[in-house]
């Protein structure tokens, strides 16, 4: 009998929740305000992490920018304050450093505040076969792209957890559930930056930790730089993203507490098609949108535009780490 009442009680909170989704697709879900919310946001001196910023001070939420560009930073800080009569607040800071973010992290909490929405956007690519990409670079991309979501998780989730209130908002890739020809590396670090996201997810929920949400985002290639030269065979079907309308989804997703945001759409039926078919049938539907061959044009971003703690940046070389030593 207790096994019955346990699969009437599955039953009935799974159609409950069918019919709550149901009708969220049709009737707009109340958003949250963040105004007054501190924000920090990782790789916010170019890209995506700036558009992000952009949108937030609009919102009246206190912004927190790291980026190890001190120019970019300088910029997106001049941006945000332009936009807004919102508090802003810049700090340079390598997303590879553990003892860097940490050290960062207490300033920031000394004279901002806590954090309680904390948006893990930075990133950077190789864009190499494997054999072609370097250790050091293979060790960088996880540094930067898996290693900080763990950092910044352990320097601003306690004051989260104490209070029951907070975001955390983790910018992972459609690579990061499929994996893709040329991005080895790169594909693997967002694989483990979404497990990691989402079984802190499942952590807080089991801790009855309600207030603080989580989304995951998974896009597929965005024009920011970060993939410059990358193709689309069915730019319709499968198009390569522009950074407002990505911005402008993330922003949505956060206001509606969403958990996942895979977009385009398609990404969605080829990983449900994924587990359905062979794995010749999926070769096949991958040949037929051309994702195998769409890093055979990729050029990334010039050496001098370079961040290695930016969500647009392609870490085609070192040199930005030389420089930020020099500072």
């Amino acid at each position: 009998m207790e096994d019955l009442a346990d699969i009437a009680r599955f039953l009935g909170k799974f159609f409950y929740y069918f019919v709550e989704s149901v009708i969220f697709h049709i009737i707009p879900k109340p958003k949250k305000n963040v105004a007054g919310e501190i924000v920090l946001i990782t790789g916010a001196g170019s890209g995506l992490g700036r558009l992000l910023a952009l949108k937030f001070v609009r919102l009246g939420a206190i912004v927190v920018l790291w980026d190890i560009n001190q120019e970019n930073l300088a910029e997106t800080c001049r941006l945000a304050k332009e936009h807004s009569s919102a508090r802003v607040y810049g700090y340079i800071c390598d997303c590879s450093k553990k003892q860097e973010i940490y050290k960062v992290a207490e300033q920031v909490k000394k004279e901002v505040g806590d954090v309680t929405i904390l948006i893990n956007n930075a990133g950077i690519v190789t864009g190499k076969r494997f054999l072609e990409t370097t250790d050091e670079h293979v060790e960088k991309s996880f540094l930067v792209n898996f290693f900080s979501h763990i950092w910044t998780y352990r320097a601003f989730l306690p004051s989260m957890i104490a209070n029951n209130h907070g975001h955390l908002v983790c910018i992972s890739s459609a690579a990061g559930l499929v994996g893709m020809n040329g991005l080895a590396d790169y594909s693997a670090s967002k694989f483990a930056s979404f497990g990691f996201a989402e079984s802190i997810y499942f952590e807080l929920r089991h801790l009855k930790k309600h207030g603080i949400k989580t989304t995951i985002v998974c896009p597929y290639f965005i024009k920011t730089g970060m993939f410059s030269g990358c193709l689309s065979k069915y730019p319709t079907i499968l198009p390569i993203l522009e950074p407002e309308y990505i911005a402008s989804k993330i922003i949505k997703a956060i206001l509606e507490d969403q958990v996942y945001l895979i977009t385009p759409k398609i990404a969605v039926i080829a990983l449900v098609l994924k587990q359905m078919i062979s794995a010749k049938m999926s070769l096949a539907l991958g040949d037929f949108l051309g994702v195998f061959n769409s890093m055979d044009t990729f050029q990334g971003r010039k050496e001098r535009e370079n961040s290695n703690c930016g969500n647009d940046s392609p870490i085609t070389q070192m040199q930005q780490d030389k420089e930020y030593r020099k500072q």
